[in-house]
């Protein structure tokens, strides 16, 4: 394997744990609180419309000329990126607070106990939440698995990445039976911005007629430099929210200078 195609495999699997992880969150919600044979009726239902997504536009994506697919597929990962990282810079800097997998959990359970008793049998409730859950998440699996693949021609790899992310937070909650918390998920999502904008940027200009030197040796000077960038614009904005705690980090400040004293 490549270290483009290992590039591949790790940003798609990051990126549809964190993914996965949102989706498992709201179906453990409403499961524990109304009906798992509902949530999971509904799981199955968006998990089916997502792989006809998938078997759809695949192929039509891979079929394109490599130029037109490279700008295409550059183009929205650039956007699509950047729309993580700005989100994680803000969460690491403070300014925007951090993904609470136990706050959000919490949320959704209320929220499903004030729709009502579940009915016995099937739940409509309970479907149409998991469903919405998993297909809202599952669609951004969907992009990332389709971008990535197909510039590439990888899309079985992509999905299988995919897959495999998927599967294995559905072991851990099924075992677990509780939000996965502990999942450094704040972290990976800026992990996650960094390889979207960077393979973006790379794939984009190469669409666009630019040579990169050294080709996709490349990615290993673009992909510090975003993630360079990105820490040093948290970093100014944990300062310029905390200059007290920046402040008293540096020492006390130096006593001013008594003014001297003119004698009339």
């Amino acid at each position: 394997m490549s270290g483009a195609e290992i590039g591949l495999a790790l940003s798609v699997f990051l990126a549809c744990t964190v993914e996965a992880v949102e989706a498992l969150t709201i179906v453990l919600a409403v499961g524990a609180t109304r009906s798992w044979s509902s949530a999971m009726s509904g799981v199955g239902a968006a998990t089916v419309v997502l792989a006809a997504i998938v078997a759809a536009f695949g192929p039509a994506l891979t079929s394109l000329p490599i130029d037109q697919l490279r700008v295409l597929v550059g183009g929205l990962l650039l956007i699509f990126g950047l729309q993580w990282l700005r989100k994680a810079i803000l969460r690491s800097g403070g300014v925007k607070a951090k993904h609470d997998e136990l706050e959000i959990f919490a949320e959704e359970r209320e929220a499903a106990r004030a729709a009502g008793a579940s009915r016995p049998g099937f739940d409509g409730y309970t479907f149409t939440i998991a469903f919405k859950g998993v297909l809202l998440e599952g669609l951004e699996v969907a992009f990332i698995v389709l971008t990535f693949g197909a510039n590439q021609h990888r899309v079985a790899l992509a999905a299988a990445a995919a897959g495999l992310a998927v599967l294995l937070v559905a072991a851990a909650g099924a075992a677990a039976r509780a939000p996965l918390a502990r999942v450094p998920e704040n972290t990976m999502k800026f992990a996650v911005g960094v390889m979207l904008s960077s393979y973006g940027m790379f794939w984009g200009a190469e669409g666009a007629g630019a040579s990169w030197p050294g080709g996709d040796a490349a990615l290993l000077a673009i992909i510090p430099a975003i993630l360079a960038s990105a820490v040093a614009m948290a970093w100014i904005l944990r300062r310029t929210l905390h200059p007290a705690a920046t402040a008293e980090a540096a020492g006390p400040p130096a006593e001013a200078a008594e003014p001297a004293r003119v004698s009339a």
